[in-house]
C-alpha cells in the first residue's frame, strides 16, 4: 500500500512538474517585455530597433495580421488561412454588397452555442472591417512593417504621436486582446503595447 501511494504521489509530482513547464513555457512565448527591459542596451539604435522587435510580438500576431492582410481576403485562424465562408474587401474596406462585413460582425463578439459551427464565436466590433490595402502587413519582414508604419502614406496619414494613439487606445486594436472565445488574444495588454511604442518613438523611432 505505502510503494502504491508512493507511486502515485511521484507519478503526480512528475505530471505537475511536466505541467508547470509546460505553462511556464507558454508564458515564455506568450511573453511582452516592458520598455525598461531594454534599458541595459546604451545604444540608442540598437535599443530603438529591439523595442520595435518587442512590439512586432503584437504587430505580427494573427489578431492583427488577419486584418492586414496582401490582397483582397480577410484571413482567419492562427494558422491565418483565408477567410470561410469568402469574404471580399470591397471598396470601403468592409466587404460587397450582399456579403458586407457587418453581414455577420456585429458592435461585439457574439458567442456561439456549442456544436453550432467549428469555431465558438464571431468576433465584433463597431468599426469591424480590413484595414486599408496600403496596411497590408502580410508575409512582410517586421523591418519592412516598421518602415510602412512610419510611413503616412502607408499608415492612414499619422505621424509618430498619432501613430501611437491607435496603437495604445484605439478600441480595433483593443479587440485583440479580448477576440472572444476560441481565440488566443495577443500577447501582453493594450497599455503595454502603446508603451513599447512610446518608447520605441523616443529612442528615434528606429527601424531593424
Amino acid at each position: 500500500m505505502r510503494i502504491s501511494f508512493l507511486v502515485l504521489g511521484l507519478a503526480a509530482s512528475f505530471v505537475a512538474s511536466d505541467f508547470g513547464k509546460q505553462i511556464a513555457t507558454a508564458q515564455v512565448q506568450d511573453d511582452l517585455r516592458p520598455p525598461n527591459a531594454f534599458s541595459t542596451i546604451s545604444d540608442p539604435v540598437a535599443r530603438s530597433r529591439a523595442l520595435f522587435a518587442e512590439a512586432a510580438k503584437v504587430i505580427t500576431n494573427p489578431r492583427c495580421m488577419n486584418c492586414h492582410p496582401v490582397g483582397d481576403h480577410p484571413l482567419q485562424g492562427d494558422d491565418q488561412h483565408i477567410h470561410q465562408p469568402a469574404a471580399l474587401r470591397g471598396q470601403a474596406d468592409s466587404g460587397v454588397p450582399g456579403m458586407s462585413c457587418a453581414a455577420c460582425h456585429t458592435d461585439r463578439n457574439f458567442t456561439l452555442f456549442p456544436d453550432e459551427a467549428s469555431y465558438q464565436s464571431i468576433p465584433g466590433n463597431p468599426g469591424w472591417r480590413l484595414a486599408p490595402a496600403e496596411m497590408a502587413w502580410q508575409g512582410k519582414s517586421i523591418g519592412q512593417i516598421c518602415h510602412q508604419i512610419k510611413d503616412p502614406a502607408q499608415n492612414g496619414g499619422r505621424n509618430l504621436a498619432m501613430l501611437q494613439e491607435h496603437m495604445a487606445r484605439d478600441d480595433i486594436v483593443a479587440w485583440a486582446w479580448h477576440p472572444g472565445e476560441g481565440r488566443k488574444p495577443a500577447p501582453g495588454t493594450q497599455e503595454l503595447f502603446g508603451s513599447i511604442i512610446q518608447a520605441w518613438i523616443d529612442t528615434g523611432a528606429e527601424c531593424p
